[in-house]
C-alpha cells in the first residue's frame, strides 16, 4: 500500500470511551463563545456574524447560549448590538438563550428586546468589582440580588456568576468563605445556578472540590453550581473532572476556547468547548453535541475574525487530521 493510500485509510481520531466510575449520565454545557468570547476581541464582529454562530452553536447540538449582554456601550463596545442581536434568536427552538445584565436599566433593555433568560455578577473581591462592575464588592452583590429579583417577577430564568472565586491578579488567593457566602445569596435571591468562575485560571483540582464543598454547605443544590473556568495554567480539564466528582453538573466553555478576562494580565481564553465535550464523551458523559459539526463552527467564526488558528486542542488536531497536515 502506498502511503498516500495509508493516509486515506488511517483511522479518523475520536474520544475512546471508557465510562467513568460514579460518573454522570450527562452534563450540561453552557456556551459562552458570543457574548464572554466575543466581547473580548480588539474587532467589533459585524451583528449579522454573531447572530450566525449562535444558530451555528445550536446546530452544533448546544442547548444553553449566553448570547449578549446588555451592558453600557461605553463599558464594552463589542456588545452595543444586543438589542438586535437577542430578538434575531427567537426562533432557536429548544435553546435557552441568556443575556447578561448588570444592573436594572440593563435588565429593562433585556426585557424590551424579549429576554427569557438573563445572568447576574458579582465580584469575590473589592478590586475586581471596582474594575470590572463600578461599584464595590457589596454594593455589586445588592445590584445583582435586586435585578435576580426583578427578572424572576418578570418570569425570567436567573443565572448568577461569582467573578475570581479563586483567585485575583491585584489581591492573591481568594477567602473560600466569602465565594461560598455570594454564591448562597445568589442563590437565595432565585439564581436556579451560580457559576463559580475561574476568571484568571488559577484553581487546581483540590481548590475546585473544597470550593464546591463550601457553597454546598452553605445551602446551594450541587446540581445547582456551575463552573466557569479558563485555561492560563492548563488546568481547566482537570478542574472539570474535580467538578465533576464534586457533584457539578454543568460547565462553561466557548468554541474554539474564545475569549480571555481583559482584566487579568496574562489570563488565556475559556475552556474550549471541543476540548471539554472530547473529554466528557471519552467519560461516557452525553452532551448532546455533535464535536464535528461544532469543530466546524470554531473553523468558521476564526475565518470570520481573520484568525489563523484558536486556542481549542482538540479543534485543532481534528482538522488537522482532516486535511491530512
Amino acid at each position: 500500500m502506498s502511503a498516500q493510500e495509508t493516509a486515506r485509510t488511517r483511522w479518523r481520531p475520536e474520544p475512546i470511551v471508557e465510562r467513568a466510575e460514579r460518573a454522570p449520565e450527562r452534563v450540561r454545557i453552557y456556551e459562552v463563545a458570543p457574548r464572554d468570547g466575543l466581547q473580548a476581541e480588539a474587532a467589533i464582529v459585524p451583528t449579522r456574524t454573531k447572530i450566525e454562530l449562535c444558530h451555528r452553536i445550536a446546530a452544533a447540538g448546544l442547548r444553553d447560549i449566553e448570547v449578549t449582554s446588555f451592558v453600557p456601550p461605553s463599558w464594552i463596545p463589542q456588545m452595543t448590538d444586543a438589542a438586535d442581536v437577542l430578538p434575531a434568536l427567537g426562533d432557536l427552538d429548544g435553546v435557552r438563550t441568556v443575556a447578561l445584565v448588570p444592573n436594572l436599566r440593563g435588565l429593562e433593555r433585556a426585557l424590551a428586546a424579549g429576554a427569557r433568560h438573563v445572568a447576574v455578577v458579582v465580584s469575590a473581591t473589592e478590586s475586581f468589582a471596582r474594575a470590572n462592575l463600578n461599584a464595590g464588592r457589596q454594593a455589586a452583590l445588592d445590584t445583582a440580588t435586586t435585578v435576580a429579583g426583578a427578572a424572576r417577577g418578570h418570569g425570567l430564568g436567573v443565572r448568577g456568576y461569582v467573578s475570581m472565586a479563586f483567585g485575583d491578579p491585584w489581591e492573591g488567593p481568594v477567602d473560600r468563605g466569602v465565594v461560598a457566602g455570594l454564591a448562597a445569596t445568589l442563590y437565595e435571591a432565585g439564581c436556579s445556578t451560580v457559576a463559580l468562575g475561574d476568571t484568571i485560571g488559577v484553581a487546581t483540582p483540590g481548590h475546585i472540590r473544597a470550593t464546591v464543598r463550601d457553597a454546598v454547605g452553605r445551602g446551594v443544590a450541587a446540581d445547582a453550581v456551575a463552573l466557569h473556568l479558563h485555561d492560563t495554567y492548563g488546568q481547566a480539564l482537570a478542574n472539570v473532572v474535580a467538578g465533576l466528582d464534586a457533584g457539578v453538573r454543568e460547565f462553561d466553555s466557548s468554541a474554539g476556547g474564545l475569549g480571555r478576562c481583559p482584566y487579568a494580565r496574562g489570563a488565556t481564553g475559556n475552556l474550549a468547548t471541543e476540548d471539554l465535550v472530547w473529554l466528557l464523551h471519552g467519560m461516557g458523559i452525553a452532551t448532546g453535541v455533535d464535536l464535528d459539526a461544532l469543530v466546524g463552527v470554531s473553523r468558521w467564526i476564526a475565518a470570520q475574525m481573520g484568525r489563523a488558528d484558536l486556542p481549542s486542542r482538540v479543534a485543532t488536531a481534528l482538522l488537522a487530521a482532516s486535511t491530512g497536515q
